[in-house]
């Protein structure tokens, strides 16, 4: 069996050509090296060491920004915990002296970059936030599976590599009905899987 004469190898080693232009599919490994990028709608808690009155809990608004006590439109969207923290203590340095921070993310949306979105026949399409380790088979049971009218033996992903659009087929029957897990693969942020309509 030579090239990519089966979808099933393609999926589970990668490495052949894909369907929309060339490169790359799956990888056969997890995402390791991931870290969660803070976005609009996430919650986090912000702790100021020591200071209590300063410490608080907020949203990230629509605009990637959040307001804090002594802090008033600080870009949060786009940086990890830690870098957040750092910007928070720089701000809080003009009124506090040598401030300590903590910033933790209680609710995760992420950015858009970030999220896993699935359109189409999916029974109740949505973007989910990206977790590390993730599979089609758990965007799968997060999604509630396909509806009755999806092909999804002829669903695709949609995933960025080296800056450009790639089509990666997936065996969505497969993996549902006949439990073939070798019709699983590892997601990466930023997918979108597209359930196409069955057409008789």
């Amino acid at each position: 069996m030579a090239g990519c004469a089966a979808v099933a190898i393609a999926l589970t080693l990668g490495g052949c050509a894909s369907r929309g232009g060339g490169a790359a599919l799956a990888d056969a490994k997890p995402v390791t090296d991931h870290t969660y990028l803070i976005g609009p709608g996430d919650n986090i808690n912000i702790v100021v060491w020591r200071n209590p009155e300063v410490s608080t809990s907020v949203p990230v608004r629509p605009d990637g920004k959040i307001t804090t006590p002594l802090v008033e439109d600080l870009e949060a969207s786009g940086k990890t915990s830690t870098e957040l923290a750092r910007d928070i203590e720089k701000a809080l340095a003009k009124f506090i002296q040598q401030p300590v921070v903590t910033v933790i993310v209680t609710g995760f949306v992420s950015t858009y970059g970030e999220q896993i979105r699935v359109i189409g026949q999916a029974a109740r399409p949505q973007a989910l936030p990206y977790r590390r380790d993730m599979s089609l088979m758990d965007v799968l049971i997060m999604v509630g599976g396909v509806t009755e009218l999806a092909s999804g033996n002829k669903a695709t992903i949609i995933r960025k590599i080296d800056g450009k659009n790639q089509v990666i087929p997936v065996r969505l029957d497969d993996l549902i009905k006949d439990g073939d897990i070798s019709a699983n693969l590892y997601m990466r942020p930023g997918d979108i899987l597209v359930v196409p309509e069955s057409f008789f």
